[in-house]
Parts: structure tokens; sequence; C-alpha cells
């Protein structure tokens, strides 16, 4: 009589695990349509390996074939680790790592020359290399300098010949790995800050849209409300991913911008980082009016959601809102993320472009007029109906004077 092993649980083990290499295989297929489809973090990542593979075998080629180097490991990999993210970033790791290994090799061999023995020298070495390693000088680059005793070791070659040659070595796999990163393609990571940008903008304008959605058909409860502030925390994610990419950008640019404004290879006219901050209020506001809703929503605290007709008034106000963050995400978008100059237009676009920016100001007027009406009708309701109605009133003013595009604001002054 055979048993069977396939219960159940083995069943559901073995369609899980196929349906995660099936999403696996998908993701891998979607960067590699991305890379080939265009200019993007795929492409990047692509460009960022093939360097590193010709900073390896350029620095073996150097080391091996034309210095005739015995000890010829040493420059290849270090070459290979330094093609970093910024070139900013590959010349300093090459300082922390170059100390590092020279760190390990002296201390390796020195201990093999007191003690005499490889073991109690890897025990002698080690410990205080580790916690070398901790040092914050050396940031990620410290543990290099253990690997590298365990490797001076291993080899056996602690003569000070074999010590001036690994470090030598480590040297001129440091000024290869720089120099490749730094001439071939140097990253600059400007996209990033635009695309985050705009995807800030475009976001905040679903939110705002969806909210709108919701209190004009008045289907909304506490759980809807709930889904709103989780998307508004949303936005706080991305307004940390902006925070990284905009550090990165501020990194890439350091020792490449005046090159690469010569060989004129990326637009170097990223959105300023008044932009940063300005979206970020926006997240702020829509944060806000999301969780005094929910506040509204929630039976058991005393504010009290306003009158449905005051509430489609300001979904309409929100509609507004939105569509005037999708056209800024465009604009972002756009080449060289700036408006066109004055006058590079056709006359009459600039004037449909004026009048659409008039109506939708006259329209928002006269929402703000509405509102204000029903936020004194709602004064004689209690406090409790006035307070919600007033704080989402005062949020959609905060988020029309970040939203409205600055040519609106210029053609109101005039």
């Amino acid at each position: 009589m055979s048993m069977r092993n396939d219960t159940p649980g083995t069943a559901g083990s073995g369609a899980a695990w196929t349906e995660a290499v099936r999403r696996e295989a998908d993701a891998v297929g979607r960067a590699v349509r991305a890379a080939r489809g265009g200019p993007g973090r795929e492409r990047d990542l692509v460009v960022q390996a093939l360097k590193a593979a010709l900073a390896a075998v350029l620095a073996w080629f150097v080391a091996s074939d034309w210095l005739g180097d015995p000890m010829v490991l040493m420059a290849p990999w270090v070459a290979l680790v330094l093609v970093r993210a910024t070139v900013y970033g590959s010349l300093r790791q090459a300082a922390q790592q170059w100390t590092a290994i020279c760190a390990g090799t002296l201390l390796a061999s020195a201990a093999q020359a007191l003690t005499g023995n490889t073991l109690g020298a890897l025990a002698l070495s080690v410990p205080p290399l580790m916690l070398l390693a901790h040092w914050p000088r050396f940031g990620d680059q410290g543990v290099y300098a253990a690997t590298t005793a365990v490797f001076t070791l291993a080899s056996g070659a602690v003569s000070a010949s074999a010590v001036g040659h690994r470090m030598g070595q480590a040297a001129l796999g440091a000024v290869i790995g720089v120099t490749v990163n730094a001439l071939v393609l140097p990253p600059v990571h400007l996209r990033d800050v635009r695309e985050n940008l705009a995807a800030l903008a475009r976001e905040s304008g679903e939110t705002l849209r969806t909210v709108a959605a919701g209190l004009r058909d008045g289907e909304w409860d506490a759980a809807t409300a709930a889904d709103w502030t989780h998307a508004a925390e949303r936005l706080e994610r991305r307004c940390e991913n902006l925070r990284s990419a905009r550090s990165w950008s501020r990194e890439s640019l350091r020792l490449t911008a005046g090159p690469l404004r010569a060989l004129h290879r990326v637009p170097l006219d990223v959105p300023p980082e008044s932009e940063d901050a300005r979206w970020g209020r926006v997240a702020d506001h829509v944060g806000v009016l999301t969780r005094t809703l929910a506040v509204a929503a929630d039976a058991d605290r005393a504010p009290a959601p306003p009158e449905a007709a005051a509430l489609r008034v300001y979904a309409r106000l929100l509609e507004l809102l939105g569509d005037a963050c999708t056209a800024e995400a465009g604009r972002l978008l756009g080449a060289g993320g700036g408006r066109p100059e004055a006058g590079t237009r056709p006359r009459t676009e600039a004037e449909a472009e004026h009048e659409r920016a008039e109506r939708e100001e006259r329209e928002r007027e006269e929402l703000r007029a509405r509102l204000q009406s029903s936020l004194r009708e709602h004064a004689g309701q209690g406090a409790a109906h006035t307070a919600v109605l007033g704080t989402l009133l005062l949020q959609a003013e905060n988020l029309w004077a970040e939203a409205l595009p600055g040519s609106v604001r210029t053609c109101r002054a005039e």
C-alpha cells in the first residue's frame, strides 16, 4: 500500500511558489521592455552594469597584461565595486575603500609576522578590523579591511613586497573604477526628481477627485473616509521618495555638472527645490482634508458632516483643484520641465488658455461664495457642523493657493 505525499498544504505551497515565480518573471519582463523602450531607471541600471564590467576588464588588462603584476586580483575587484550611482560617491568610496584595504593588509601582515601562524594571525587581526569597520569615516566600506586581511592571510603573501603590490593594485583599481564612472556616460539622477514631482502632483489630483466623487454622490461613510486617509498617507510616502531623489540629484551633479553641460547629454534644468516644498504643502493639506472628513464620519465624535447640498458644492471645488494638480503634473513632465517663454506660443493658444483660466477662476469664486454662505447657515445649527465645513473650506483655499499655476496668478494680477 503506497502513501501519497501530495497533501493539500503541499499543493497550496506549490501553487504559491508557481505564482511567485510567475510574478518575478513578469517583473523581469517589464524591466527588460522598459530598458529597451527608452531612458529610465531600468536602462540606467543596465548602463551601470556594463560600466562595472568594463572597469573590471580594463583593470585586469592594465594590471596583468600591461604591468605584468602577479597579484592581479585586487585591481579588477576594486574597480568593479567602485562604479557607483554617482561620480562623487565613487570618489568618496574609493578613498574609504583604499584606506580600509591598506589597514587590513598591514595589520594582517604584522599579525602574521608576530605570531608566525596563519590561524593566530587571523584571530589577532580580524577582531580589531571588524571594530574598525564600524567607524563612521569608513561608511559602508569598512568591512573591506577585514575581508582584505582574510584574503592576505589565505594567499600567504605577507612580505613587504607583497604588501606594496596589494596596496598598489587597490589604488590602480580605484583610479580605473572612478575614471570609467566619470568619463563613460556619467550617472546624473535628474529624471527621478521630475518624475517624483509629477507623480506627487498627479496622485494629489487623483485623491482630490476621488474624494469629490464620494462627496458628490453622497455614498461615503467611515470606511470610505479611512480609504481617503490612506490615499493621503501614500502622498506622504511619495514626498519621502522625492526627498531621496533630490538628495541623489544634488550628489550626482557634484563633479559632473560642468562636463555634462558642455556635452548636452542630459537636461540640467531640474525643477527647483521650491517645487518640492510647494507639493509637500499640497500633500499636507490633502492629509488634513481627509482626516477632517474621517472625523466627521465617525459616529462617536462630536463634529458632524455638513449638509449634502454644501458637500456637492465642495465636491465641485475639489474637482477643480484636482484638475489643477493634474495640469501641473503635465507641466512638470513637459520638455525641460518649464513653461514656454512669453511670445513663443501662437496668440490664439495663449488667449484660449487665458480664457480657460478666467472661467475656472470665476467658477472658483462662485463656489467659494456659495460655501461661505453655507458656512453662515451652518453656524446657526451649532459648532459641530460649522467646525467641519470651516476646516474643509480653509484647506480648499490652501490647496488652490498652492496648485494654481503661476501663469493664472499672472493673469489675475494683470
